[in-house]
């Protein structure tokens, strides 16, 4: 059975064109803008957001215009104390100098000047330039005297704090008063210079390719350009770069078509629309604002939170209860990223989750499959577009058992996978496809008919080996254990009249496969879990069963692929988590959500936190649930303060006067304190904390990067 992934919902074909670099009839002019975006008749937004600074920054931090703090929080000095050291440096600063000037210190200030100055000058006979000289001399002087008072007054750090943030309030006012060809307030930012400048494809320029960074330059400063078509021409010339496609290819279909070429399959440019800031020059989709809080690391505090690729490669897990914003603030914006990647060429994406979730609208995606609708456009292949009888048991077993399975180390699930090929096997060798639902679970139940049949018809096509397997089956139905009847239960939830248009392996419908995941395409796949509960998670399990035996086989890796799976109530099996700890080697990931951490089995909660290097807790989390984090988060050493107050005794008589006095004055019995500092080890963050700390619409979030950098649980405000 081939399986058929090549058209979504309009009819566009998914799959790569025969020439990636030529682009199809019609595509010469701009698509119309987005809803949402303002037009850029000149192309000056575009260029402002291609120059923007991107500086290099600690995981998950928005690059994005990012000014970089530094990650030790400077010791700061309070305000009152600020301003009165500040205002009586200047007073000490003015005394001496007026003491200076009116010679009540005596002359010896001037010394250095009578010593080093020609006499012409000091005697005056030098007319303005010796005038000029000594005062210049007399201010040098008193601009080192202010100099050391501001020092001690911390005038600087006053500038900071309060000069400095109400100049740049100041600016724009300044820039709105100033007319036109008036003033010196500038404008505009000085462009950079063409070697510099992302909008002149110096990359392209230095290949010798002077032609195509005309014609790109040329239409991103006419407004013809936007982030996803410099995103898809970037990644078309990696592919020049590495030798997959030729620069003659490259350049004539950028002379072609300008910022159109090098299309994706589907023709799209951009999304209907967006819902989430993303950044496409690094990557990332802004899920949220880094709290100011004391238990952030004080470089993260009040930056933007963001996620990539670089990220997702490792996995996320987030857990939190229904309403915390699993959805709408995680799922939601990664899916509408991970899809303008596909655009770009970057990525492949697969969406799974609840009929009518809030995923994105079905323009989106190139592919949507929505399991027991009968509107439905594409069906989804039981088997994953395999034509191996072993392959395609493992993967059928782990959906429909998988979540049966002793889930402690060493667990033996095979058992189901060696019932399935004793009948996959024989079946494909006699009707050269596998049976569908109602035919295997005839199989399963052991009736009579059809294995009968089966037997008549390998005995004609003379398979003696898939005969022993028929055999061996057909034995172990006689013995009260059989697996097969637990896998005939499972298959009868898929066997229902909801699905019987759907799950055909006859040729007739046009079933998805995740073997499609090598090019950039975007799926979403629809669960009926109204009603068919059961069936969904069934149907979930084979998704990412599917997509990580898919995506670990790949021969070119350099394309991202990402598995979002809405609600992991039970999918998380043995296999699983170890088929998540392969796809980090395979330049893939997945986003898996949970409304409690009870719904994976003990045994597994340690793997599976341990399988996924970016861990986020929501808000509304349960004690219980918080431990588990706690635990995989660890502890840090951090330093304590003990403060002890103990009552002084007087011994004298004055002594006990002035305590008596104290004691009126302020109500209480005169104390000593005394302050203890030792380094102690604690939780980064304690289960009471993550259960009763953390505000509504906020989550703590851990990452880790692809190549295995940091960073702490963050305190992340998932509104900001």
């Amino acid at each position: 059975m081939d399986s058929d992934a090549t058209r979504d919902t309009r009819g566009t074909h998914a799959n790569p064109l025969p020439r990636p670099m030529a682009a199809p009839e019609g595509l010469g002019g701009p698509p119309p803008m987005p809803p949402g975006v303002p037009p850029m008749p000149d192309g000056s937004a575009f260029l402002t957001w291609l120059r923007a600074p991107r500086p290099q920054a600690a995981p998950g931090i928005w690059r994005f215009r990012y000014r970089p703090r530094p990650e030790v929080e400077p010791k700061e000095t309070p305000t009152r104390q600020l301003l009165g050291g500040a205002v009586i440096a200047l007073l000490c600063g003015w005394l001496l100098c007026s003491l200076l000037w009116n010679g009540y210190l005596g002359g010896f200030w001037q010394w250095p000047w009578y010593v080093l100055a020609p006499d012409s000058w000091v005697k005056g006979e030098a007319g303005q330039v010796g005038g000029a000289a000594s005062w210049l001399y007399t201010w040098l002087v008193f601009g080192a005297i202010f100099a050391l008072f501001g020092k001690i007054g911390h005038w600087g750090e006053l500038w900071r704090r309060y000069g400095a943030p109400l100049l740049r309030a100041l600016v724009p006012a300044l820039r709105s008063a100033v007319p036109a060809g008036r003033g010196t307030v500038p404008t505009a930012d000085t462009p950079p210079t063409p070697e510099q400048d992302p909008a002149e494809w110096p990359q392209l320029r230095q290949a010798g390719a002077y032609e195509a960074a005309e014609r790109l330059a040329g239409e991103a400063k006419a407004g013809l350009m936007r982030d996803v078509d410099h995103a898809r021409i970037s990644r078309a010339w990696q592919g020049v770069r590495s030798g997959r496609h030729s620069l003659a290819t490259f350049t004539g279909a950028v002379l072609k078509d300008g910022a159109a070429a090098c299309p994706h399959p589907s023709g799209e440019r951009d999304l209907p629309a967006r819902h989430a800031r993303h950044d496409l020059l690094t990557g990332q989709v802004r899920l949220g604002t880094t709290a100011d809080d004391p238990r952030n690391p004080y470089h993260y505090r009040g930056a933007g939170l963001a996620l990539g690729p670089d990220l997702l490669g490792t996995s996320l897990l987030a857990v939190g209860p229904a309403g915390s914003g699993k959805t709408g603030a995680v799922v939601r914006p990664l899916a509408e990223s991970l899809c303008l990647h596909a655009l770009a060429g970057r990525a492949s994406v697969v969406v799974v989750g609840a009929a009518g979730a809030g995923l994105g609208p079905a323009e989106a995606y190139d592919v949507v499959v929505r399991v027991g609708h009968p509107d439905s456009v594409y069906d989804l292949d039981l088997y994953g577009g395999t034509t191996d009888p072993d392959e395609a048991a493992a993967i059928l077993a782990e959906a429909l058992v998988g979540d049966l399975a002793d889930p402690h180390p060493g667990s033996d699930s095979r058992r189901s996978t060696t019932v399935l090929a004793q009948l996959l096997g024989p079946f494909r060798a006699v009707h050269d496809r596998f049976p569908s639902v109602p035919e295997l679970r005839q199989l399963l139940d052991g009736a009579p008919g059809p294995l009968a049949a089966l037997r008549k018809g390998l005995t004609a096509t003379g398979h003696a080996s898939l005969l022993r397997e028929l055999d061996a089956r057909e034995r172990q139905m006689a013995h009260p254990g059989d697996v097969g009847t637990v896998l005939a239960d499972r298959i009868a939830l898929l066997d229902r009249p909801a699905f019987a248009a759907f799950f055909d392996t006859s040729g007739q419908s046009r079933p998805f496969s995740l073997k499609a995941l090598d090019h950039p395409v975007r799926v979403r796949i629809d669960l009926p879990q109204r009603g068919h509960a059961d069936a969904s998670r069934i149907l979930a399990r084979l998704v990412l069963a599917q997509f990580t035996a898919s995506v670990t086989v790949r021969e070119d890796r350099s394309l991202f692929a990402c598995l979002l799976l809405d609600d992991a109530t039970g999918v998380v099996t043995p296999e699983a988590v170890r088929g998540i700890q392969r796809l980090r080697s395979a330049n893939a990931g997945t986003v898996l959500t949970l409304r409690t951490l009870d719904d994976v089995p003990r045994p597994l909660r340690g793997p599976l936190l341990g399988a996924a290097g970016c861990r986020m807790a929501l808000s509304g989390l349960t004690p219980w649930d918080g431990q588990d984090f706690a635990e995989v988060w660890g502890k840090e050493w951090t330093e304590t303060r003990d403060v002890t107050d103990r009552q002084i005794i007087a011994e004298t008589p004055a002594g006990k006067a002035v305590h008596m006095l104290r004691r009126v004055i302020t109500g209480q019995a005169p104390t000593a304190r005394a302050v203890t500092v030792r380094q102690v080890e604690r939780e980064r963050w304690s289960a009471s904390e993550l259960a009763h700390g953390v505000p509504p619409g906020h989550a703590v979030l851990s990452l880790t990067t692809v190549e295995g950098e940091h960073a702490p649980p963050l305190l992340v405000d998932l509104r900001g």
